[in-house]
């Protein structure tokens, strides 16, 4: 496609030189996952490649010295002669740490798309087929160009930009922030472990009856449970959706590495299309911005399919917080003010479970 390639070589001037590879890589994946998409009928491919895309960025400004002036194949990695010579020849201790960091997120996702069989090629998320029910087929199309194809993968690009501004910093070595924040990233991990293994483990014992005890989800499931229909017990008595506010957090934790280093404001990082110097001081803090807004709106579109296939899901979000884990008590007691805590309690966490504690104790 000469036309593409000639277009986006003349869109480079406008970008800066740590940039001009991501933002190719991007758009022709996001130009490859719209044609595939409209194609096969199948709007799932950014959700395959999901697990990989991040970290591949991350890689990318992490081990910026590997990469060549020129590309020798298509796609193929490079920083231009332009970039500034210390990003070319030295490695970020800081950078190379959050790539360990997001490699690790992306093995822990990978297994558990894997174990969910969502690399099927032939697998769509519901959620598609239930927005694409909505739309005409035309405006449908439109929304896949816009925002599943493009949107998607630009906030997939976004989300690893703190990885570019670290290896822009060029520390000569670790601090004491890099550290605490690289403990909190792994415990957060650890706990969307959790939190997916639980929800696997609910699952599979719904559609089978076979209990399988992953890590932390040695739950024992009720007929209360079942009849439900979806998870309320472990860390899904806390947050309605554990893994999602892990997901989040781990982010924002990626996104404060470099602007709580000793070495920030030092280095203020270009916008990719030069837009103005309003933008540039909110910049640091979009990747946190945009990967919760992401989620908080997908998740409030998930929970309205939800909340009309299980009634008793509406009972669900007055008790329990859709993502702070720290906001549930503070439900527990606004309903114990109005007098309905006991009764929404028996919906949510059923009548045998409480008869369970009871037996324990």
């Amino acid at each position: 496609m000469p036309f593409v390639a000639d277009a986006l070589t003349a869109t480079y001037k406008g970008i800066p030189p740590s940039f001009q590879w991501p933002v190719k890589f991007c758009f022709y994946n996001s130009l490859i996952a719209f044609v595939l998409g409209a194609a096969t009928g199948n709007v799932s491919q950014v959700d395959r490649v999901w697990t990989f895309l991040p970290t591949i960025y991350a890689a990318y400004y992490a081990l910026l010295p590997l990469w060549p002036s020129k590309s020798p194949l298509p796609l193929y990695p490079f920083v231009p002669e332009t970039a500034h010579p210390d990003v070319i020849r030295n490695y970020s201790p800081r950078a190379l740490l959050m790539f360990g960091l997001i490699f690790v997120w992306m093995c822990r996702l990978t297994f558990n798309t894997w174990r969910r069989g969502l690399f099927n090629l032939k697998d769509e998320d519901y959620r598609w087929e239930i927005l694409r029910g909505k739309m005409p087929p035309w405006l449908f199309q439109m929304f896949n160009l816009v925002f599943i194809a493009f949107m998607q993968n630009v906030i997939l690009f976004v989300i690893a930009v703190p990885v570019q501004i670290a290896a822009m910093q060029q520390p000569t070595g670790l601090g004491t922030s890099d550290c605490v924040l690289a403990v909190l990233a792994l415990l957060d991990v650890a706990m969307e472990f959790v939190a997916d293994n639980q929800q696997y483990a609910f699952q599979t014992f719904k559609h089978t009856g076979k209990k399988d005890e992953w890590p932390g989800a040695h739950i024992a499931w009720t007929k209360t449970d079942l009849k439900r229909g979806f998870i309320t017990r472990g860390l899904w008595a806390w947050s309605r959706h554990p893994n999602f506010f892990c997901e989040q957090t781990f982010w924002v934790l990626i996104n404060f590495f470099p602007l709580v280093a000793p070495e920030y404001p030092g280095y203020a990082p270009p916008l990719p299309l030069g837009a103005g110097t309003s933008l540039e001081s909110l910049f640091p803090i979009i990747p946190g911005l945009v990967i919760c807004s992401l989620f908080f709106s997908s998740t409030k579109f998930t929970e309205s399919i939800t909340a009309a296939k299980y009634p008793e899901y509406k009972s669900y979000q007055q008790r329990v917080s859709m993502f702070v884990p720290f906001l549930t008590p503070v439900w527990g007691l606004y309903l114990t003010l109005l007098g309905k805590k006991a009764e929404v309690d028996m919906v949510v966490y059923g009548q045998d479970v409480a008869l369970d504690e009871k037996k324990k104790a």
